[in-house]
């Protein structure tokens, strides 16, 4: 090994990595006072080529030749993604009067809400359709209108859960070691159990059909130990189920149990704020084009969905009540459409499309929380996301302005100060001259706001050329239901439409042969728009009959003229021709032939 400068000095030795504590030394010797996270960067930083389809300036999507737009654009396509939904397993652990003591637990903590409106359906097409326009660097979905986010206020609303308190925090990543520690002292398992469903996990993790199958069983008639040790239990089932629903789909971290070791402070942590930096960090890792699974709170993101484009997805349930989380107001369906039939909608969605306040009549029982328009980083363990209030103004009722540019990716060694600014919130929140004004209309933005967007953003997912044969203009004439089927419905359509028609052509030609010529032949146009079905797409062209003549039509004669002086009396009208001797009748009910 070559030798090596120290100070002035030369060195063979090789080198030493810093110990844990003389790490924490040093970080604790830079970590002097808090800063506000920067806006602004060097202005001579490297300049970046356009993408294919956007966006022409790379100065704010910088990674976004790895995103997964960015190949779909180039022809490379990606199917939906495998979801990690929990909504079913929860119905499998129930707090009855027997575990009544668990259950008030629960409800001190603030996360009983999550037991009840936890969707057990949810749409692969359309989350992985929103997940292909979500962009890690603004940490917002990026439509052809602007950008739109998942906000504070969305989470307090739609799921009821405290979005104010103490930020959760772990210090390291947890050590299989302390994993089976923890487990033995918060939930009174013994050393080999615990080593066995860490060992079966791989990772400091277990597995939440062990925990139930382990802790459902106690009642309000155990101990006072064994009722915390389940109650400790069922609180780490429920958030392995919803706020940090993993790609493992099968586990929960033990991490989490620190958080329940003093049951009565559980409610005081932020558990809101937590959760949407966990979901945050769920889609920009979905973005990658090799990602396969999208992990996190998905009640959460679909619900946020239904509230802001209600007419595309979903209908309110009509039983529902202002007091209860806005999760549990939509009727849950499965989407029929495809991937790519919702990508084209997406791309096709106009700033008159949106709910943007979808929460007025919600106020009344849960008012506007001050704290959604902080500006700063939220973080959930060792998970730090920046929160942009002030790039979607308009979810606010303002006019949106061009934004600043997004926070520079913190530090992970810069987390005890991003505790102490969060716990300072109150002085970091938007000032009214950053807000800007009420809006006249939904939707309302600067003028020159749609130039600089349509510059730093990739406002279309789908490609012109691989579009579906459904052009914008024919499909936005045909009724709402017609657009939002899918193709596969309207293939099924046009054969059922060839398949009747054949049959008719055969029965025209059948009728022809037993009946006069007509004296007005038919003409064979392509019926008119308003004469289609409305299943039929606008570019079909109904096929010729086989038939070479003409299908008879019935001409009635003119009628004839009335003598006003009849020399004669008026004969009566011929009765009608019965059945005669070589006439048969068939009768459907009693299939028997009648002459």
């Amino acid at each position: 090994m070559p030798p090596r400068t120290r100070g002035g000095y030369t060195s063979t030795a090789p080198r030493r990595r810093p110990t844990g504590s003389e790490h924490r030394r040093r970080v604790q010797l830079r970590e002097v006072e808090p800063e506000h996270p920067r806006h602004d960067r060097d202005e001579t930083e490297e300049v970046l080529e356009g993408a294919p389809g956007g966006p022409i300036d790379r100065c704010i999507l910088r990674s976004f030749h790895k995103h997964v737009a960015a190949k779909i654009w180039l022809g490379e396509d990606r199917a939906p993604l495998k979801l990690v939904n929990h909504g079913a397993k929860l119905q499998l652990w129930e707090l009855d009067i027997e575990r009544s003591r668990i259950y008030e637990t629960v409800q001190r903590s603030g996360l009983a809400p999550l037991i009840s409106c936890s969707h057990r359906v949810t749409s692969r097409p359309m989350l992985s359709a929103f997940c292909e326009r979500w962009q890690p660097e603004t940490t917002t979905f990026h439509l052809p209108f602007g950008e739109m986010t998942i906000t504070l206020d969305d989470v307090a609303s739609i799921l009821h859960i405290p979005i104010t308190g103490s930020m959760i925090s772990f210090s390291q990543p947890l050590r299989v070691d302390d994993a089976n520690a923890l487990l033995v002292e918060l939930l009174g398992t013994t050393d080999v159990e615990a080593s066995r469903e860490t060992e079966q996990c791989r990772s400091p993790s277990v597995r939440l059909q062990w925990l139930r199958e382990d802790f459902s069983t106690i009642t309000d008639v155990s101990s006072d130990d064994d009722i915390d040790f389940a109650t400790r239990a069922f609180l780490l089932h429920l958030v392995g189920c919803t706020l940090f629903a993993d790609k493992s789909a099968t586990s929960v971290g033990v991490v989490y149990l620190e958080l329940f070791r003093d049951l009565s402070m559980v409610g005081s942590y932020a558990w809101g704020a937590a959760c949407l930096a966990f979901m945050y960090r769920q889609l920009t890792t979905a973005t990658r084009f090799e990602v396969r699974q999208l992990g996190g709170y998905l009640t959460l993101l679909q619900a946020w969905i239904y509230e802001h484009f209600p007419e595309m997805f979903s209908s309110p349930d009509m039983v529902y009540i202002e007091s209860r989380p806005r999760a549990l107001r939509w009727r849950l369906h499965v989407i029929p459409d495809s991937l790519q039939s919702l990508r084209e909608r997406l791309d096709r969605l106009q700033s008159s499309d949106v709910c943007w306040e979808p929460y007025v009549d919600h106020r009344a029982e849960h008012p506007f929380p001050d704290i959604a328009w902080f500006s700063g980083c939220i973080k959930c363990g060792l998970v730090v996301e920046p929160y942009h209030p002030e790039r979607v103004l308009r979810q606010f009722g303002h006019i949106e302005t061009i934004p600043p540019r997004p926070f520079a990716p913190p530090r992970p060694d810069r987390s005890i100060l991003l505790d102490q600014y969060w716990e300072r919130w109150t002085d970091h929140v938007l000032i009214d001259q950053s807000r800007g004004r009420r809006c006249h209309y939904s939707g309302e933005s600067v003028a020159e706001y749609m130039a600089w967007y349509d510059r730093i953003s990739h406002r279309i997912v789908q490609p012109p050329h691989l579009r579906s044969g459904f052009t914008t203009d024919a499909r936005s004439s045909l009724p709402s239901h017609t657009a939002s089927t899918s193709d596969s419905r309207n293939a099924r359509a046009l054969r059922l439409l060839r398949h009747a028609h054949s049959i008719l052509a055969g029965s025209d030609e059948t009728s022809a042969s037993h009946s006069t010529p007509s004296h007005a032949p038919a003409s064979h146009s392509t019926p008119s728009p308003a004469t289609r079905p409305f299943f039929c797409p606008p570019t079909f062209v109904y096929p010729p009959p086989a038939s070479v003549d003409p299908p008879p039509t019935s001409v009635d004669p003119p009628p004839a003229a009335v003598d006003p002086h009849p020399s004669s009396p008026v004969a009566p009208p011929a009765p009608a021709a019965g059945p005669t001797a070589s006439t048969t009748v068939y009768v459907r009910s009693k299939r028997k032939k009648k002459t």
